[in-house]
């Protein structure tokens, strides 16, 4: 085993010892089974399919509001693409074989209508993009050619049909472009333009609302007389639209009995399709998620993770599996809600989203890394090539690694030794994440 902290080692396997169960596997029932940690990749496929579960939301948008979301349905083509012939360079367009008489005028230019036909031996000037007249033998670059009167002479062998982009070039009317299921990027977009479309079903961005619990939460001021910064809502909020979710508030409910009477309100009504809570997650005086959860009837998909930092994160759904929304508990501590955030809610983002899951890659991590006696460890590192460098400042309350970081190593129980391959999870920011 590499070694930890002292003390730190010491907490956490004083925790393994009551939270960990022999299977390892994720509570199902009600929200008043016991606590059972589920191992951290079981969590990770519970969370996409419960997210995979519910029926699909589908609307039409135009296409400006389509932008990183998923295609509902197949984009065909609706016309042939180019849908006619056209030049694919500046230079002329000719008849036959050279010399050329020039045609008189200003040529063909795009955008205009229909062109005279060739005479065999004519030249025309034409743009790039422009029609092609009937007629047309092939275009010969600017570059490739040169005048002398009113004559054109090429400056290198002409190939028939050099330098034209037939129609349906690229596809026919009726062609399958993109499969349902594919992400709008900013290329779908302009392939769906140039295809004729306005507007584009899609799966609309699953809505998320951001419950925030504490009595000691300060809004803004420095940290003083046991309160501290919330961390949280100015986090949460960015890191789930780069995500793909469409965040439709962020509320702070306090810790007393209204507190928990807010919760259980907007658990059983919320518009959103996952209600996110931090904080609570415990089995605590103050911690109501539970008790909520088993008010509402709630059915416990992962109650406790084996994972640090943020063991007592948890999915619940409510109501049925088809129509029924997700909560999904971020314990209250910055970094473990991070590892929540990975662990459970960006697989069922996803999953609601219709979006694939992100591929998997390993990294080769530079030096030693302490790991958990039975846990996996969620550890902050900057990559660079094909390496991860683990950072500092890495415990459960602390940003500062992840602020940083470009990803997180999973680390196995027992830690990993300096060129061992670690499996990455990258951080949205710097793998680009959903267009937004």
């Amino acid at each position: 085993m590499i070694p930890a902290n002292p003390a730190e080692q010491a907490l956490d396997e004083a925790l393994a010892l009551v939270s960990r169960t022999p299977d390892g596997a994720g509570s199902g029932g009600g929200a008043g089974g016991g606590r059972r940690a589920c191992a951290w990749p079981r969590a990770r496929d519970t969370a996409a399919r419960a997210g995979d579960g519910v029926r699909a939301r589908t609307h039409r948008v135009p296409l400006a509001d389509a932008l990183g979301e998923v295609l509902a349905a197949p984009l065909d083509a609706l016309t042939d693409l180019p849908s006619f012939d056209t030049s694919a360079m500046d230079g002329w367009a000719v008849a036959g074989p050279g010399p050329w008489s020039v045609r008189a005028g200003a040529g063909v230019l795009a955008g205009s209508g229909r062109p005279e036909p060739l005479a065999d031996g004519e030249a025309v000037r034409i743009a790039t993009g422009a029609r092609i007249p009937a007629e047309t033998t092939a275009v010969i670059r600017s570059e490739h050619c040169r005048e002398s009167g009113t004559q054109l002479f090429a400056d290198r062998p002409v190939l028939t049909g050099q330098d034209i982009r037939p129609r349906g070039q690229e596809c026919r009317s009726g062609d399958l472009l993109l499969p349902a299921g594919s992400l709008v990027t900013p290329a779908v977009l302009g392939l769906a333009a140039a295809a004729g479309y306005d507007e584009l079903t899609t799966r609309p961005r699953p809505r998320v609302e951001i419950l925030v619990l504490g009595d000691e939460l300060l809004t803004e001021g420095r940290p003083h007389d046991g309160l501290i910064r919330d961390a949280l809502s100015p986090m949460l909020g960015p890191w789930l639209t780069r995500l793909g979710a469409e965040v439709i508030g962020t509320r702070r409910l306090g810790d007393d009995p209204a507190g928990a009477e807010a919760l259980h309100q907007a658990v059983t009504t919320s518009a959103a399709d996952v209600v996110l809570t931090t904080g609570g997650t415990a089995s605590g005086p103050v911690d109501h998620v539970h008790p909520v959860l088993r008010r509402a009837g709630a059915e416990l998909l992962v109650d406790g993770v084996a994972v640090r930092p943020g063991h007592p994160m948890l999915l619940a759904r409510i109501g049925n599996r088809a129509e029924g929304r997700h909560l999904v508990g971020l314990p209250g501590n910055p970094l473990a809600a991070v590892s929540g955030l990975l662990t459970l809610a960006e697989p069922l983002l996803r999953a609601l989203a219709g979006r694939r899951p992100r591929p998997r890659y390993t990294a080769t991590v530079q030096g030693d890394v302490p790991g958990h006696p039975h846990d996996t460890r969620l550890v902050p590192v900057l990559l660079s090539g094909e390496h991860a460098q683990p950072l500092r400042y890495n415990g459960p309350a602390m940003l500062r690694g992840v602020a940083a970081a470009d990803a997180l190593a999973v680390v196995p129980p027992n830690g990993a030794r300096a060129g061992q391959e670690l499996e990455i999870l990258d951080l949205p920011w710097a793998s680009g994440g959903c267009f937004t």
